[in-house]
This record gives C-alpha cells, sequence and structure tokens, in this order.
C-alpha cells in the first residue's frame, strides 16, 4: 500500500502541473490574427455593412418584378346613400363588398433599374474590400504589438544582466573597502548606480507590461485573462533579400483591399451618374387591375313585376356578374422640373471625379507607405548591423575598464560610463532588429505573403 502511494504522489503531481500549464495559454501571432478576424468589434461592425449591402443587391435584383396589391372592403349604410352596385339612391340599411387587384410593370425608364442594380452590386463589392481593409489594419496592428512584447521582453531581460553586473560589482567593491584597498566613495557611486538600475528594470517591466496590455485590448481581452505568447528566436538574415520597390508596388496593386475599394467606388459613381442621366428619359409602364363588387340591394331581377324582383342576388352570381378588368399602358415624358434633373446630373460627374481622385491618391499613398517600409526596412537593418558592430567594441571596451576598475586604475564614473555605453548600445541592436522584423513583415504584408513569424525563426540547433 505504501509503495502505491508513494508512486501516486509523482503522478499527482505531474498532472497538476499539466493541468497548470494547460491554463496558461500560450498565443501564437498567427492565433493572435485569427482570433482578432472572428471576434474584433470592429471587423464584425464591418460584416454587418457587407451583409446589408447584400440585402440591398437582393432588392435591386427584385425591384424588375412588378408591383402587385390587392385590397379588400366592406361596408354598411343607414339612411339616404347611393348604393354603388345599383347607383340608386336607398334609404335602406345596405351592405357592399368591395374586392380589387391591382398590378404595375415598368417597361422602360432608361435604364435607372439596370444600373441601380450594378451599382448595388458594385456597393456590395466595395463594402466587402473594405471590410478586409479593417481586417488587414487590425492584422498589421497586431504583428506590431507582438513585435513590442518580444522587443520589451530582451529590454528586461538586458536590464536583469545590467542590474546583475552591478550588484556584483557592489558585493566585490564591498569586499574591497572592507580590506582598505579602494576608497568608499567608489562603492558609493557604485551602488547609486545599482539603485538607477533597479529603477530602469522596473520602467522595463512596465514597458512590457504595457505592450501586453495593447495587445490584449486589440484582441478586445480583459485585463485581468491569463494571457502569454510564444516567444520565438528570430534570427536576422545575413542580408536583407528584399524585392524592388516597383515589384512590390504592382503587386500590391492588384490584392490591397483599399485599392479594390476606391476602384469600385469609382464604378458605382459612374453608375450613379447613368442613373442620373436615365432621369431625362420617358417612363413607359403597364399596369392591369381586376375588381369586383357585392351589394345586397343588387336583385335577382330588375323587373318590379317578376318574383326575383324582392330577392338579394346570391354572391358567386354577382361575383360572375360584377367582374371588371382592365390593362392600359402610360407613357411619360419629362418636360421641365425646375432643373432638378440637370443638377442631379452634374453632382453625379462632380462624384465621379472625386471618386476617380481618390483612387489615385489611395494608389499614390499606397505607393508611399511602400517606399517609406522599404527605406525603414534598409535603415534599420543597417542600423543593426551598426549596432552590433558597436556592441562588440563596447563589450570590449567594458571588459578593459572592469579590469582596470578591479586594480583601482579607474574610477566609478569611468566604470559606469563605459557599462551604461554597453547595455545602451545592446538595448539599440534589440529595438533595431524588431524595427527590421516588422518593416519586412510590411513588405510581406504588400506581397500577399500571409503574416507569421515562421520565416525569420532560428533552428533549435542554431540557438546560442
Amino acid at each position: 500500500m505504501k509503495r502505491k502511494i508513494v508512486f501516486l504522489i509523482p503522478l499527482f503531481t505531474f498532472v497538476l502541473f499539466a493541468l497548470k500549464v494547460s491554463a496558461q495559454e500560450v498565443w501564437s501571432l498567427e492565433k493572435c490574427i485569427n482570433y482578432a478576424n472572428k471576434n474584433n468589434l470592429q471587423i464584425k461592425q464591418s460584416k454587418l455593412d457587407v451583409t446589408s449591402a447584400k440585402v440591398d443587391m437582393n432588392q435591386s435584383k427584385l425591384n424588375f418584378l412588378p408591383s402587385l396589391n390587392s385590397s379588400v372592403s366592406q361596408n354598411t349604410g343607414w339612411g339616404r346613400s347611393v348604393d354603388l352596385a345599383t347607383y340608386q339612391f336607398t334609404n335602406q340599411k345596405s351592405n357592399q363588398f368591395y374586392f380589387s387587384v391591382n398590378g404595375n410593370l415598368t417597361l422602360f425608364n432608361g435604364l435607372q433599374n439596370v444600373n441601380e442594380l450594378r451599382q448595388k452590386q458594385f456597393q456590395y463589392l466595395a463594402r466587402k474590400y473594405n471590410s478586409d481593409k479593417i481586417r488587414n489594419n487590425i492584422s498589421l496592428n497586431i504583428v506590431a504589438a507582438y513585435l513590442q512584447i518580444l522587443n520589451n521582453i530582451e529590454q528586461v531581460n538586458n536590464a536583469k544582466r545590467k542590474l546583475a553586473t552591478s550588484k556584483d560589482q557592489i558585493s566585490r567593491t564591498k569586499k574591497e573597502v572592507e580590506a582598505g584597498t579602494v576608497a568608499k566613495g567608489n562603492l558609493l557611486d557604485i551602488e547609486a548606480q545599482g539603485a538607477n538600475d533597479e529603477v530602469n528594470l522596473v520602467n522595463a517591466q512596465n514597458r512590457l507590461m504595457l505592450s501586453y496590455l495593447d495587445l490584449m485590448q486589440l484582441l478586445d481581452l480583459n485585463a485581468n485573462t491569463k494571457f502569454a505568447i510564444e516567444k520565438p528566436n528570430l534570427q536576422l538574415p545575413k542580408a536583407p533579400d528584399l524585392l524592388p520597390i516597383q515589384s512590390i508596388y504592382r503587386n500590391a496593386l492588384g490584392i490591397m483591399p483599399e485599392i479594390k475599394y476606391a476602384e469600385y467606388n469609382v464604378k458605382i459613381a459612374g453608375r450613379g451618374l447613368a442613373i442620373a442621366r436615365g432621369q431625362r428619359s420617358p417612363t413607359l409602364s403597364m399596369s392591369s387591375s381586376y375588381g369586383n363588387n357585392y351589394s345586397d340591394r343588387i336583385r335577382q331581377s330588375n323587373n318590379p313585376l317578376d318574383p326575383g324582383f324582392n330577392l338579394t342576388k346570391s354572391f358567386w352570381d354577382q361575383m360572375r356578374d360584377n367582374r371588371s378588368v382592365t390593362m392600359g399602358f402610360r407613357l411619360s415624358i419629362p418636360i421641365f422640373n425646375g432643373y432638378q434633373v440637370s443638377s442631379f446630373i452634374k453632382k453625379s460627374r462632380i462624384n465621379l471625379e472625386k471618386a476617380n481622385l481618390d483612387l489615385q491618391i489611395q494608389k499614390n499613398n499606397l505607393r508611399k507607405t511602400i517606399e517609406q517600409a522599404y527605406t525603414d526596412a534598409l535603415a534599420a537593418y543597417q542600423t543593426f548591423v551598426a549596432r552590433k558592430k558597436s556592441v562588440i567594441s563596447l563589450r570590449e571596451a567594458f571588459k578593459y575598464a572592469k579590469e582596470k576598475f578591479n586594480v583601482g586604475m579607474l574610477s566609478a564614473t569611468d566604470y559606469n560610463v563605459a557599462k551604461n555605453n554597453l547595455f545602451n548600445a545592446e538595448s539599440d541592436k534589440t529595438a533595431a532588429k524588431y524595427d527590421y522584423f516588422f518593416k519586412t513583415k510590411i513588405l510581406d504584408f504588400y506581397l500577399g505573403r500571409s503574416l507569421s513569424l515562421k520565416d525569420i525563426i532560428m533552428a533549435p540547433q542554431q540557438n546560442k
């Protein structure tokens, strides 16, 4: 029995550990983006706009169908009144029943209904691309927030190493002060630097916490949600492998939703102009109606000598005898309407011109964004290379300064300067690295590639 208990204790401990790990859900970049696409409120709102535009499009198709309406009425009269079934005055109580069906179909109206259908179709597609644009913007913001967390994690680790170096030096200097080999002033300077390093660590941890909050807010997660991201070891390539700006721009013109959205707005405005011009055209419509009525004052016979004169004609006999069917055509020709149609056409031309200008603006903005991201990526890489060289040099300088300080050949002030220069350079190198990652992800995005970090994750055997 004791053996079983001894065996179950580690097993139970393992199960608890597994449950704790599973409770702390780890989010990859892809998972963050997919979650936002399904749950972000702005994306949901844009999808409702798409659904609404689809309803309008379907309605424009149904507008080609004829209109059909019916009416039914039952009237009861007392006193002197005209019986509409017999067209005679009566002073008795009377009951009448009326029923009619009316239909109308537009045969031609300057193709306004055709152009309206095409316009609604373009509006539906434009809303879809606008929804894609919103989703893309949120995805890029998520990438930026995700990389900022990774950057801040490295900055925290850098601040911890800096503080650990200060603590080691404080411990060493204390021993030297107690031995009388180093002045106490050096210890005070080192302790002051150590206190400042603790503050820097707290600030770095606060920035990390805020960057987590930024990402969680993009995902619409509550601040008290257990949240952690994957921390891949990202590798910077030896040299940037970037396509020419024009190649990236040409590819982006064909796939970016903001360009498609602007293009469809031009088509929408073009159809709006066609609809406005169609209002100058005559309108030809066809109408048809069926009517019937019943009255208790209609007799079986109009001859007072006939026994049927005192009997009311039956309902179904009246339905057969009183039915009325009509069919007609109506041509409406606009002649003068206070120049309203002319003004509508002019405004439609203005809207078309504005839509064309907006398309050109969107293309220019896209080109400028790609040019900026391309230039920033090259600059970030060059900055990283320069910072890396600087770190190597400053690391050797700090090593030499540390040796001189330990033998009393360097003041605490100069020692702190060398240490701060090294760790500041490491922080700058880390910032340049993640800035380069983000700019290259922007360029990948404009090439239609998925927003992923898999292409820059270092293989396990390369980790150092």
